[in-house]
């Protein structure tokens, strides 16, 4: 997903699409709603249900674009947006599937560059539903086959296709020759349906390795990256590792990359965070792997680092909520919501040490609270948990609080932070307010400040 012009949160968006708040939900969602009936866990990782719905459909699982497969625990949507805005630099049609949406759904599915229609998407849905003819599906796998279907039928030079959970077993794995696959950052997260080990759990994500097919990795903890090695072997697959088969690092104001085609001067990722120089080089080591024809022009790198956006990922917001903070202070949005995502924020919160830091935190149940704050609280001035009203399976205030060890205070709402951040603020120096730990708050947020993407 990339900035666009308000009133929209994404390029692209059809007229009917408007992502505002309080917008209804449109046809394809109230399918969405009533298809949650099939199979009415939300989780059941299995290729078995979503093969036999995409033969019923004529297999069109083998008739797109090339694919880049991308994976991981913490930056696999920042390295589909670094893929994407590359591509898109070079004069390529490129299709996009991510998940989850974080205001409205068709955010999760781009073709050829533009965010899928309403109508479109609910005809696909209604097709994928009759050739399914009430089996037990996930929506997942069922949206899946809609996207793919979409994919199969509109012209696009590339598909960059993001696993939904772990990897072997998620829904997008029915495609079996991508041109090339991606890994990024793997942390704890999942573990009741992934594994409680980082060897479990990265030996999840590397199921979408293929046999011959280059993977490009970054760093990985030592357990982590073992597994990897073995797929990677087991498969015959060359699995190229930040350090060994590519390197990236600060020059001056960019970027230095390096791997065996040679070395590139790049510019700062448009993306912030020290992390995203990573999510970046995993992006462009794929490419180079897979050697595209469009890929000959080190502009089209050089462009994409430069253009690439991805809303919720350390996201400055200009809207209703930004406008309630004193005059001179930013308000930044991420989503990030795990122990290696606190990890990662807290290297930009190093950088933001030129005034004062405030957090302020939601997030969704079966998340480790303790340790995502564990690096943050260090860092912040203050601390706030909070729970929007429309927040998905959202943790009390009063669980967040006593996770910090009683250092965060209750909002209990955003709104109610920012208030109050406002009062005690108020002919202070100015400051900055993250609101982190959740997409699915983040998606509350953006929809309560109306702000399109920095």
């Amino acid at each position: 997903m990339a900035d666009s012009a308000p009133p929209e949160y994404l390029p692209g968006a059809p007229a009917g699409l408007r992502l505002v708040p309080g917008a209804e939900a449109g046809r394809s969602e109230r399918i969405i709603d009533r298809l949650h009936a099939l199979h009415p866990k939300l989780i059941d990782l299995s290729l078995d249900r979503l093969e036999v719905c995409l033969a019923a459909l004529g297999h069109p699982e083998r008739r797109l674009p090339p694919v880049v497969h991308v994976a991981g625990t913490n930056g696999k949507g920042s390295t589909c947006a670094f893929l994407r805005a590359i591509a898109e630099a070079a004069g390529q049609r490129v299709h996009v599937y991510t998940s989850p949406h974080l205001v409205r759904f068709h955010e999760r599915i781009r073709l050829a560059g533009t965010l899928v229609t309403d109508d479109a998407f609910a005809a696909a849905l209604e097709e994928v539903e009759a050739a399914n003819a009430g089996r037990p599906i996930t929506v997942f796998e069922i949206t899946t086959a809609a996207a793919i279907l979409l994919f199969s039928r509109v012209p696009a030079d590339l598909l960059v296709l993001e696993v939904g959970l772990g990897g072997r077993f998620d829904a997008t794995n029915v495609v079996d020759r991508p041109a090339a696959c991606c890994i990024a950052s793997i942390s704890m997260d999942h573990t009741d349906f992934l594994g409680d080990t980082l060897a479990k759990i990265a030996a999840e994500k590397a199921g979408i390795i293929k046999p011959g097919i280059p993977a490009a990795t970054g760093r990985q903890p030592p357990e982590a990256m073992a597994a990897l090695e073995a797929e990677a072997a087991a498969r015959g697959a060359p699995l190229l590792a930040r350090d060994r088969d590519w390197w990236v690092e600060p020059a001056g104001e960019g970027l230095r990359f390096r791997d065996a085609a040679g070395e590139l001067t790049l510019p700062r990722p448009a993306l912030p965070g020290p992390h995203q120089a990573e999510n970046a080089g995993i992006a462009i080591a794929a490419l180079r792997a897979w050697n595209p024809p469009w890929l000959k022009a080190e502009a089209a790198i050089t462009r994409g680092l430069e253009t690439a956006r991805w809303p919720a990922r350390l996201q400055r917001l200009h809207g209703a909520l930004s406008a309630a903070l004193p005059a001179g202070w930013e308000l930044w949005l991420d989503g990030g919501h795990n122990a290696g995502a606190g990890v990662a924020l807290a290297e930009q919160l190093r950088e933001w040490r030129d005034r004062p830091l405030h957090l302020v935190v939601g997030m969704k149940k079966s998340k480790a609270v303790a340790d995502f704050l564990a690096p943050l609280l260090p860092l912040a001035t203050t601390a706030w948990a909070v729970a929007e009203p429309g927040q998905h399976l959202a943790v009390p205030p009063e669980e967040i609080v006593a996770a910090s060890g009683g250092v965060a205070r209750p909002g209990p709402r955003v709104a109610d932070a920012l208030a109050a951040l406002a009062q005690e603020g108020a002919g202070a120096p100015p400051a900055r307010v993250l609101v982190c730990g959740s997409l699915y708050l983040a998606g509350e947020v953006l929809k309560s400040d109306g702000s399109p993407p920095d």
